[in-house]
């Protein structure tokens, strides 16, 4: 277990390339999640091992994002349309992947989630609608790349039917959570406004699965969808 017996570590990231801040300004409003609070792009890639340790990425033609209703009964079963994300968040990845120490012997997919989530004093911004939750895949990587004027967001994280978390902290900008997916639930207490004004949380969330598990192409969202429809 490559995150040790806990399951789940936080890390410093790398600082990211100029362009990456300013791209959050022009992520669309997630039509699905957040009640208009979050703002949203998304793209998936597959992975290969590449020489001396690296990896080669290989961005996959876009398509709608697809989940299963047993991972989120908010915005799983169905189509979820969201414009592709426009910057590279690649390098930052590569440190994700580093920590994970992610298994060489075959090819990985990762959805890669660009979130912008707003909040002012009277309208909160809801992270995790769905509630306590798995995503249903090997790692998660939710990376905190910026926070303005707000409060809250703190992660939690649960151990299988557990009452309570048994870790929970609030992320800052430059750090991000690596965890177990199977192993783990968690959740994030909502965005809130630090002093009533308008303010925001940008994050970029990366759920790697091996290539061998479909969860890209049209047999995965075969069975996403008939899982709504069962």
């Amino acid at each position: 277990m490559p995150l040790g017996t806990e399951g789940f570590t936080v890390i410093d990231l790398p600082e990211v390339a100029p362009d990456i801040l300013p791209s959050y300004d022009r992520c669309p409003v997630d039509d699905y999640m957040g009640n208009g609070t979050r703002f949203k792009r998304f793209s998936q890639y597959k992975l290969t091992p590449a020489e001396d340790d690296a990896w080669s990425f290989k961005r996959l033609p876009h398509r709608d994002y697809t989940t299963y209703k047993k991972f989120n009964p908010v915005g799983g079963g169905i189509r979820r349309v969201y414009e592709p994300i426009e910057v590279d968040f690649t390098p930052l990845i590569a440190e994700g992947i580093r920590e994970l120490g992610l298994d060489r012997s075959e090819p990985w997919q990762i959805n890669v989630h660009q979130n912008r989530t707003r909040a002012d004093g009277g309208r909160p911004g809801p992270l995790t609608p769905e509630g306590v939750h798995h995503d249903g895949h090997e790692f998660v990587m939710i990376a905190i790349l910026n926070k303005v004027n707000v409060a809250g967001g703190t992660t939690r994280l649960w151990k299988p039917g557990a009452d309570a978390p048994f870790w929970s902290g609030t992320l800052e900008a430059g750090q991000a959570v690596l965890l177990d997916d199977r192993g783990l639930a968690h959740d994030v207490t909502d965005v809130l406004s630090a002093d009533g004004g308008p303010g925001h949380r940008d994050i970029v969330i990366i759920a790697f699965s091996r290539w061998a598990e479909k969860w890209y192409g049209d047999e995965h969202d075969a069975a996403a969808l008939e899982e709504q429809e069962a």
